[in-house]
């Protein structure tokens, strides 16, 4: 009986130091930065933090992330080749002499041991300011009332991406024309991520000069040039002149077949 006891008692501590090992096998490292935010202005220099405790012999790298595109910036605690010329790596974290647009996106710190046995990580946002260029618009000089109209804008320096906003004669569009007076009669949609402003239906209230501004927070908002757009009516009229010179024209050629036909110019043609 005593024996069965001791047995037990083995399994037990073999047990119990078993998930010991298996639980300082899994131990994960801690990695923390002070700043997971980074905003910074283009051809400024700067520092992204990365601080760790928990490991032995700690092999830190850098990874870039940008859309599709992934690129590692650090290898084995060293810069890589693509990136020496322009960054500094130290146990703290990672500094850019100077940024351009292209460095925004998210950095990830990975921290791993020569084991193996330990890893963390931590992600960094880096958004380099780039203030808007002047956007460049296509409105239509002239949309027919009942007709759909759709007004664009965009411009590609602005980071973080621009905000668009459009002016009718010089007065804000509200994003709603229900809610201002002055644009209740007219019925659009406007979309200040893509900066399309779409007519549907346009209406006669709708004629006047269009200008479009971008803003992104950073540097002076820009505006377009004005472009004015006529809401006109459908020119019935226009429309029965042109079918109706095509149908004489169309019974003149008709007519001058069968004429020529008639007094046999066909027939001579075709023998000679």
């Amino acid at each position: 009986m005593m024996g069965t006891k001791a047995k037990d008692g083995r399994k037990q501590l073999l047990l119990f130091i078993s998930v010991i090992l298996c639980s300082l096998a899994l131990t994960k490292g801690t990695v923390y930065t002070s700043e997971p935010v980074v905003r910074v202005a283009e051809n400024k220099p700067a520092k992204l933090s990365c601080t760790y405790s928990g490991f032995n012999s700690p092999r830190v790298e850098w990874k870039f992330a940008q859309g599709d595109t992934t690129s590692l910036v650090c290898y084995n605690n060293k810069i890589t080749a693509s990136y020496e010329d322009r960054v500094t790596f130290s146990p703290s974290g990672i500094t850019f002499h100077s940024v351009t647009r292209k460095d925004t996106g998210t950095y990830t710190c990975m921290v791993s041991d020569d084991g193996g046995n330990t890893y963390g990580e931590v992600s960094i946002e880096l958004i380099v300011l780039v203030p808007p260029s002047k956007p460049t618009v296509n409105i239509p000089s002239s949309a027919t009332i009942g007709n759909r109209a759709v007004l664009t804008c965009s411009e590609k320096d602005g980071s973080p991406p621009s905000e668009y906003t459009w002016y009718r004669d010089g007065v804000l569009m509200p994003t709603e024309p229900k809610s201002n007076r002055a644009f209740s009669n007219s019925s659009y949609s406007l979309n200040q991520k893509t900066g399309e402003l779409v007519f549907d239906p346009v209406s006669a209230f709708d004629t006047g000069e269009y200008t479009c501004q971008a803003q992104n927070g950073y540097g002076t908002p820009m505006r377009s040039d004005a472009v004015r757009m006529e809401a006109t009516e459908l020119n019935v009229g226009g429309i029965v002149a042109a079918v109706l010179v095509t149908l004489i024209l169309l019974g003149f050629l008709i007519f001058g077949i069968w004429f020529a036909y008639s007094r046999g110019y066909f027939d001579r043609v075709k023998k000679g």
